[in-house]
């Protein structure tokens, strides 16, 4: 079991020893710290805070220690019960408070949980201000309220129906549209608050729901990454329902994947691909994914006449180019949308939203709509060095021997090829490279990987 503490919050399984697991005092402590931070960096005590959480077993009491904690510094505690990542962001700005917490291990198994930081705009928090948290965490420099001072708690239920009618007001959703098409859908939230959502918005677009693992009680009913190998049950569904659409949301709602009538994973990257093709379509402008995101984005913005650009990894560097480019759509590869005109967070419904008009407009099937785009296949490798290698030392060579190829080093090495990529990073904990490559087969993905693997060896 472990704890992890990073600049983008804290993350651990539940019980065990302090400073070792995600124990009730590092719950405190770590709550502690933000609300202190937050309290230095506005030069004021009395601030509002916006709670949420998704549905796992320890969700209630983890939000218990961290409202009572912000409260017992002052902090005046909005508590949206279970909510989703993206709807939190929102409440955010919308209740013009402070800052927010939301209180999910996304697509880790049930016994993990964790604390994700939000600044007054409903986004996560800098690298920068991150690191002064955990600083502060350290140091347990905190200052509580006197009695006569304590944060005052109060709780919200219309959460959802804000987030909703803030995505059917966008004039690129056409909830028209999609209820003249009467799509069945199937939806897998396992277990958590996308099965009260995802169900919320379809029927509001007038779809016909079936539920599978919509139950929001935290019992994981498969491993919770939205990935093929784990998603067996709705793929045998939709074809015994005769379904038009299978979405599948991971815990916290921020990841999306896509099924089609046959049964068939859509891709996870190609969630963004599709959004992006409708989006860009209707509007010139720019799309920003990640280094490791496939390249099948650039190639449909090119078919727009519009630009593509990559940020390094992590959902923060990929909001900063979106920001820096006026991006009209941006995201990652795991499914995740960041639709701007509604928010700089991956959101699940938004992304749902978009891609049933775009799926009505194009009048297809999802498979028809998959066959419109081109296949590229991804591979996953690593390679386990020695600790006494310097990483960053053998990455500069991999560099200088492909200095003849499309070569970027925003975030490790990633080599363009003509036909296919390569990105390679090194841990942050350990001296391993991750090797990802994309390829028009998966097999050539493969043999890339393999490939890349043998000339670092031959570079050590």
């Amino acid at each position: 079991m472990s704890l992890i503490k990073s600049i983008s919050g804290i993350r651990g399984t539940i019980g065990g020893k302090v400073d070792e697991n995600l124990t009730p005092l590092d719950v405190v402590k770590f709550a502690s710290a933000f609300g202190t931070w937050l309290q230095n960096n506005k030069n004021k005590k009395d601030l509002t805070l916006v709670v949420g959480r998704d549905a796992r077993i320890s969700g209630l009491m983890v939000n218990s220690l961290v409202t009572a904690t912000l409260q017992g510094l002052g902090i005046h505690v909005v508590d949206l019960g279970l909510s989703t990542t993206p709807t939190v962001e929102i409440m955010v700005p919308e209740l013009k408070a402070d800052g927010g917490i939301i209180l999910t291990a996304s697509h880790n198994p049930k016994q993990w949980n964790a604390l994700k930081l939000l600044n007054e705009k409903g986004e996560f928090i800098t690298g920068e201000n991150g690191a002064e948290v955990l600083a502060l965490a350290e140091s347990e420099d905190f200052d509580y309220a006197e009695v006569d001072d304590l944060g005052k708690y109060e709780t919200r239920d219309d959460a959802f129906d804000m987030h909703i009618q803030q995505i059917l007001n966008l004039p690129m959703v056409d909830a028209e549209a999609i209820k003249a098409k009467k799509f069945k859908i199937v939806v897998d939230a396992v277990n958590s608050t996308g099965g009260i959502a995802i169900p919320q918005l379809l029927e509001q677009l007038g779809c016909e729901v079936v539920k599978l693992y919509c139950e929001p009680n935290g019992h994981f009913p498969h491993n919770p990454e939205p990935l093929k190998e784990h998603l067996g049950d709705i793929c045998e569904l939709m074809k015994t329902d005769k379904a038009d659409v299978g979405i599948v949301v991971d815990p916290d709602v921020d990841r999306l994947a896509l099924v089609d009538e046959n049964g068939e994973l859509f891709g996870e990257e190609y969630t963004l691909v599709a959004v992006a093709d409708y989006l860009l379509k209707n509007k010139k402008g720019v799309a920003v994914s990640n280094l490791s995101s496939s390249r099948a984005l650039r190639d449909v913005a090119k078919s727009h006449g519009s630009e593509y650009f990559a940020s390094a990894v992590g959902e923060v560097n990929v909001v900063t180019l979106m920001k820096e480019k006026n991006a009209v759509i941006g995201g990652e590869g795991n499914g995740g949308i960041i639709y701007p005109d509604l928010h700089y967070g991956r959101d699940s419904l938004v992304g749902v939203a978009l891609f049933l008009t775009h799926l009505a407009k194009e009048n297809k099937t999802v498979s028809e709509l998959r066959a419109t785009y081109p296949s590229y296949f991804m591979g996953k490798k690593k390679i386990e060095l020695t600790p006494d290698i310097d990483v960053d030392s053998l990455l500069t060579k991999m560099q200088k021997e492909y200095q003849n190829e499309e070569v970027s080093t925003v975030d490790g090495v990633k080599i363009d090829f003509e036909k296919n990529w390569v990105h390679l990073r090194k841990s942050n904990t350990e001296p391993i490279i991750r090797i990802y490559t994309e390829a028009f087969s998966q097999e050539e993905a493969d043999h890339l990987g393999d490939q890349m693997i043998e000339k670092i060896k031959s570079l050590i």
